[in-house]
């Protein structure tokens, strides 16, 4: 086995991980974060799936969160400490949330990105997503344009195979408990 393989556990987000997602909320995204109280609606709504991600040594350094409706996701946020980023972590999670969506049968995937945000923008379209245009001063805090981006259907081949090839290069870096 691989020495250099980091090995991280993915759970379904618990109320006790709710601290640690607000100072990685707080690190991320400054003053203009979510708030506990959000975070624990989020918890308590039956649409959404929030994930924690810990590291090799039980630390919690990301997350992710979605809402499934109907065969559609909508990636709500993925936030990486900003001590822990380039590990392959946010990848990680973004995985785990596509093969989520999978098992439940979910067709399509979006959200949106900050157009100044050019790491999660790859990542987002190393895995699929294209760009399907702009909403003009979404984001609060300073007016930032945000990118809509989408999927294919993740069951077309066309999405499915190449999904499937980055899925087996990320586990030659990272081992994923689920």
């Amino acid at each position: 086995m691989n020495n250099n393989i980091r090995n991280v556990t993915i759970k379904r987000m618990t109320t006790e991980d709710i601290d640690g997602v607000i100072e990685i909320e707080a690190k991320a995204y400054g003053a203009h974060h979510w708030s506990k109280d959000s975070f624990l609606q989020e918890l308590s709504n039956e649409l959404a799936w929030y994930y924690s991600l810990f590291d090799e040594q039980g630390k919690l350094v990301a997350y992710a969160g979605t809402w499934h409706i109907l065969e559609e996701a909508h990636i709500t946020n993925i936030a990486v400490d900003t001590d822990h980023r380039r590990k392959g972590y946010g990848e990680a999670l973004l995985k785990h949330v596509l093969d989520d969506c999978y098992k439940e049968m979910i067709k399509y995937l979006t959200l949106e990105v900050r157009v100044s945000n050019k790491a999660a923008i790859g990542l987002y379209e190393k895995y699929g997503f294209t760009s399907f245009g702009i909403r003009k001063k979404y984001y609060q805090d300073n007016d930032e344009d945000a990118m809509i981006m989408w999927t294919k259907n993740i069951f077309y081949d066309e999405f499915k195979i190449p999904f499937e090839q980055k899925s087996k290069q990320l586990e030659e870096k990272i081992l994923i408990n689920a």
